[in-house]
């Protein structure tokens, strides 16, 4: 049995990466699935493959009348909305606060929390009173970078410990009628915009290189697909989790027990 059967689903970002992973697997079980993304020819490719089951629109979650467009045309195709999975994010590429200098650390702060942060706040926001209706729930997209350090630049780090903290007070206020967890994807082998601001202080890794970091950096030694993640968010979004608030999903190789050595 489809464990999303007729579940209306909102989705930001997710014309690539861990997103695109989550739409495909939400299709597959059983879910209509609205996409929010600035990527016309991601989106396309959505339409082409899964056609009248994904609705795509080209937008940017930095602005929250985007989101409103966004749920009013789910409802509008579906007659509800059950998932909101708050996921579009940038990155900061592990960029050092001592070598950026101060003009580049403000604009950085503006465009990577507007987008990682804000855009959050703006589809929880647009999407609250279409969940109360059918007591559904949220999902974020956070990281290990959430807990632990190193797992990007300050930037990423701090916007990762803010979304932890907006879906924990979320799931508070929010309850009974609506359920908000995250999932924690540790390092991924997925392409992270980097944001302009701090390209100049950011050094190019190749893939190799980048599988070989992350593969060192966990317990379990992999270097995690898109594809890992996708089963913490199908967990969460299904009525199997209905127990289920407040938490994050740590899909990260075991970063917890990494231990000293």
């Amino acid at each position: 049995m489809e464990l999303l059967s007729g579940k209306s689903v909102y989705l930001t970002g997710g014309a690539s990466g861990i997103g695109k992973a989550v739409t495909e697997t939400f299709i597959q079980e059983g879910a209509f699935v609205t996409v929010l993304d600035k990527s016309a020819a991601g989106l396309g490719q959505l339409k082409q493959e899964f056609g009248d089951r994904v609705l795509c629109i080209e937008g940017d979650v930095t602005v929250y009348e985007d989101h409103v467009h966004a749920v009013e045309a789910a409802v509008e195709a579906t007659g509800k909305l059950d998932v909101f999975v708050a996921n579009a994010g940038v990155f900061d590429g592990f960029a050092k606060f001592s070598e950026v200098t101060p003009e580049a650390m403000s604009d950085a702060y503006d465009l990577l929390f507007t987008i990682n942060v804000k855009g959050y706040f703006n589809g929880a926001k647009a999407s609250a009173e279409e969940l109360k209706k059918t007591n559904g729930n949220m999902i974020f997209t956070v990281s290990g970078a959430g807990f632990y350090p190193d797992g990007g630049g300050v930037w990423y780090t701090a916007s990762k410990h803010a979304q932890i903290g907006l879906m924990r007070q979320l799931a508070f206020e929010l309850a009974p009628d609506i359920r908000v967890n995250a999932v924690g994807p540790g390092g991924t082998l997925t392409a992270l915009n980097v944001i302009g601001p701090l390209k100049p202080f950011v050094k190019a890794v190749d893939p190799d290189t980048k599988a070989k970091s992350i593969k060192s950096r966990n317990p379990l030694r992999i270097a995690m697909t898109s594809e890992d993640h996708v089963g913490a968010y199908l967990l969460l979004a299904s009525d199997q989790s209905r127990a289920i608030t407040g938490e994050v999903i740590s899909s990260d190789g075991g970063l917890a027990v990494r231990g000293l050595s």
